[in-house]
């Protein structure tokens, strides 16, 4: 039930010398407001970090060659050697642990020129199969990707980003069925798409590439039965860094490479590299947690400080209560709940700062359209919120409890006969 007097007396105290009760709360304040805005920045990070390989599967592998840097088996070292079609089959008949398989081939001398009647512009190619959207999927603007039948029959047929595009044709002309000349030879645009990455990231130079069937490429180029290298995606329940040491293994073996020889693989495993930034971001979150925490705590021990002097001045005043029939509860409830009211207050306003300072800088983000790979879309969880709550409630009754435990050992008498 809602003790009116209790509350008059305790909004009287405060307002009572409003300069201490602001700089006593402006502790908690700080600590509550500290903790927010570094838990929302921590998780602008770690959003950034992750927006910024768009929807790449994050149980994949890539792996490609490098020359031998041992001997083996009469091979000097030094050795080039190459990945073959007849590796991509053998790696699906043999290494059950692969759920997708994708051979990629770059272009041989980088990008080229593309040309469309009066406009050229260099551009990336990159020779793919549809397995690989299964691993980092685009999204597609108009027409489709490359498909198995492009493969089989080495159709002469591309996918264009939505850059190439917005270079080689009208904004309102339908590049679908039209043709762009690659190194004196007509292809045939089927689709457009466009990354999901964002621009800083990789998405630029995905919407500058155009992707042909992987077996087009190889022959429009001479390259007999070359893969550059392989995009895989484990099975669900397969770790990827088992995956890879079997795929060395095995294909070490086929090329008579030296087991031992971890040089001569090229690899980029991001399911260790997610798992590095996962561990990161724990330990931001759990530095904003401590750091948060223990100035929050610095508040709360001058919140207890002042508390004391406050009862220290009123001791005549207790005196004078008890001597009227108020019981050592009432006093204990009223200078906690002083205390806690105070608390409260401050931080509820530390939050509510915070709070609206994070989420001002995520609408900015959004309104100016930045997309960077460090910083996207900070945000506060109510999870941290409610927590927060409980702990301002919690760390205002221990601030109050000890002042108010020297309150009640005070004797009537005594407190009567203090001049303070």
């Amino acid at each position: 039930m809602l003790d009116r007097d209790l509350w008059q007396e305790v909004f009287h105290i405060l307002k009572k010398n409003k300069t201490r009760t602001v700089l006593t709360g402006f502790g908690v304040f700080w600590g509550i407001f500290m903790l927010v805005v570094m838990l929302g920045a921590g998780k602008g990070l770690e959003n950034g970090v992750f927006y910024g390989v768009g929807d790449l599967a994050l149980n994949s592998l890539f792996i490609w060659t490098n020359s031998t840097t041992k001997p083996y088996e009469g091979f000097d070292r030094g050795r080039y050697w190459y990945f073959t079609n007849e590796d991509t089959q053998a790696l699906l008949d043999n290494i059950h642990e692969i759920e997708v398989l994708a051979p990629r081939l770059n272009y041989m001398r980088g990008d080229v020129e593309i040309f469309r009647n009066n406009r050229s512009d260099t551009f990336r190619i990159m020779g793919d199969t549809p397995e690989y959207l299964k691993i980092e999927p685009l999204t597609g603007v108009s027409g489709r990707f490359i498909n198995n039948k492009d493969l089989k029959e080495r159709r002469k047929v591309i996918a264009i980003g939505q850059r190439v595009r917005e270079v080689l044709f009208e904004p309102d002309e339908e590049p679908l069925g039209k043709y762009l000349k690659i190194n004196g030879i007509y292809f045939q645009v089927v689709g457009v798409f466009k990354s999901r990455r964002p621009p800083n990231n990789g998405g630029d130079s995905q919407n500058k590439t155009i992707l042909m069937p992987f077996t087009t490429l190889q022959q429009a180029q001479n390259r007999g039965n070359y893969v550059g290298y392989y995009a895989v995606l484990a099975r669900p329940g397969i770790q990827v860094k088992a995956l890879e040491e079997k795929m060395k293994r095995f294909l070490a073996k086929r090329h008579k490479v030296s087991p031992d020889d971890n040089l001569a693989f090229g690899t980029d495993n991001i399911e260790e590299e997610f798992q590095d930034l996962n561990n990161l971001f724990t330990g931001i979150t759990l530095l904003s947690w401590i750091v948060g925490t223990l100035t929050l705590f610095a508040g709360v021990i001058g919140t207890s400080n002042i508390m004391l002097v406050i009862v220290k001045e009123r001791t005549k005043e207790i005196g004078i209560q008890r001597a009227l029939g108020a019981t050592p509860v009432r006093i204990i409830r009223q200078i906690v709940t002083e205390s806690i009211f105070l608390n409260t207050v401050a931080g509820y306003t530390g939050l509510l700062l915070s709070a609206g300072l994070v989420e001002l800088i995520a609408y900015i983000l959004r309104k100016g359209q930045v997309e960077t790979f460090f910083f996207h879309n900070p945000e506060v969880d109510l999870k941290v919120v409610t927590l927060a709550l409980i702990i301002l409630i919690i760390s205002g009754a221990i601030a109050g409890f000890l002042p108010a435990r020297r309150a009640i050992a005070i004797k009537p008498i005594d407190a009567l006969r203090s001049e303070i």
